[in-house]
């Protein structure tokens, strides 16, 4: 059971630490400098979210791995993240439209985590709910300001969310998760998130006169491995130093 375990954690603790590097590329890079300070507390709560379930994962193995081994030592085909947090940065649209469905996801599972029988599990999941719930705030502000804003913003942010939207479905694929877990009361069925994933969003995009896209999803595999060449650029970037340095410290 533990491998199922550690297999959960990873994947959640992959998916918070892809979106946190590539949230962290908006620093110094966005439309306001608040905008840089905002998006830099951003990447960092999803970093400790990381931290904190890598840490989990990797205790649970045998051997046991760091969460630097983690996050440091494994190539793409290693990583169980969601294709969404690889999708590379863009238009700031696009940003703002794959930080709303992110938040918005990851404040339906940590609020069900909270539960977990699992006392590590819902250990983390009551601090990130907190701060995934501020996350969820700030894109919706800029979802409405840009949709419900000028014809080109509303045309930027509903090109924005046509291209991120492919990618929703696989968020709430629960082939990766392991029933037992889920039985147990230890890990969530994100399935069962969709219907109010669907309504919360369906009313922002509804305040910021956008369209719900209709647009085919696109194909998965992140959970199982099979990344796009966007994950491969950003962990060439994010593991340079480590691999270049192994077991440096300062």
């Amino acid at each position: 059971m533990n491998d199922h375990l550690s297999g959960y954690a990873l994947a959640l603790g992959d998916d918070a630490l892809v979106a946190a590097q590539r949230t962290g590329e908006w620093i110094a890079s966005a439309p306001q400098i608040e905008e840089d300070v905002a998006l830099g507390n951003i990447a960092l709560d999803l970093l400790g979210q990381a931290r904190s379930l890598l840490t989990y994962a990797g205790s649970l193995e045998a051997p046991q791995r760091s969460e630097d081994d983690l996050a440091y030592f494994r190539d793409a085909a290693e990583f169980r993240n969601v294709l969404l947090v690889e999708r590379p940065r863009g238009d700031f649209g696009a940003a703002m439209a794959r930080a709303l469905v992110l938040a918005t996801y990851l404040g339906e599972l940590y609020e069900r985590l909270r539960t977990s029988t699992d006392e590590m599990l819902a250990g983390i999941a009551a601090k990130a709910v907190k701060e995934v719930a501020y996350h969820r705030d700030h894109a919706t502000m800029w979802v409405l300001r840009l949709g419900d804003g000028t014809e080109e913003s509303h045309a930027r942010m509903q090109a924005g969310l046509d291209a991120e939207w492919p990618y929703v479905d696989e968020l709430f694929d629960s082939s990766y998760v392991d029933p037992r877990l889920v039985d147990a009361g230890v890990a969530i069925d994100p399935s069962g998130m969709r219907e109010p994933f669907d309504a919360r969003v369906g009313d922002v995009l509804a305040q910021a006169t956008l369209q719900l896209p209709a647009v085919r999803a696109a194909e998965g595999g992140g959970r199982e491995g099979r990344h796009t060449e966007h994950l491969r650029e950003l962990l060439a970037d994010m593991q340079g130093l480590a691999r270049a340095h192994p077991g440096a410290t300062w």
